[in-house]
């Protein structure tokens, strides 16, 4: 995964160029922008949702509002692919809140997430099994509790009260 996310990261200038291609209504850059960004946002999304269609039609959506919104996009206030993730992860996060989302969690098989993202090279797998372990062995040196919180909260997309709730924690606002 940080293989996907150095890899995409652009320049200030490249990114500049491309949103103002984007602006321009530049479907060529919108083509460019999701070479750039579609494994990575899909492997977000995939991470999050854990469902491979409803992914797909995520990774399309998070793209179609990225063409829709890219005039109120200030550079100043954040990056590209900064701005572009948060989108994906919030999208994935709203659809595992929706009704769709919490039937499809329900029938979610573990093995499915252990299965390698189709259409990648030898060597991106490779780094990208790299890069996990090194997150996992992170994730590892984590207390229990810790490592827990950040999983409901990311990958599980609860809210504060949602996380306290399913801990069985006290939670002020």
């Amino acid at each position: 995964m940080l293989f996907l996310i150095l890899s995409a990261i652009l320049g200030p200038e490249e990114s500049r160029q491309l949103i103002e291609r984007l602006r321009a209504r530049d479907a060529t850059a919108l083509g460019e922008l999701y070479d750039r960004y579609g494994s990575l946002v899909y492997s977000i999304i995939l991470r999050i949702a854990r469902d491979t269609a409803t992914s797909e039609d995520l990774t399309q959506e998070v793209f179609l509002r990225v063409w829709n919104r890219i005039p109120t996009f200030d550079i100043e206030r954040g990056s590209l692919s900064t701005w572009m993730l948060t989108i994906a992860r919030h999208s994935a996060i709203d659809f595992l809140r929706s009704r769709g989302g919490k039937q499809a969690r329900m029938n979610v098989s573990m093995d499915a997430m252990e299965r390698p993202l189709a259409g990648g090279n030898a060597e991106t797998e490779m780094q990208t099994s790299t890069d996990a372990k090194k997150v996992r062995a992170a994730m590892e040196r984590l207390e229990p509790k810790h490592r827990q919180l950040l999983e409901l909260a990311y990958f599980d997309g609860l809210s504060q009260s949602e996380m306290a709730e399913k801990l069985e924690l006290p939670w002020a606002r």
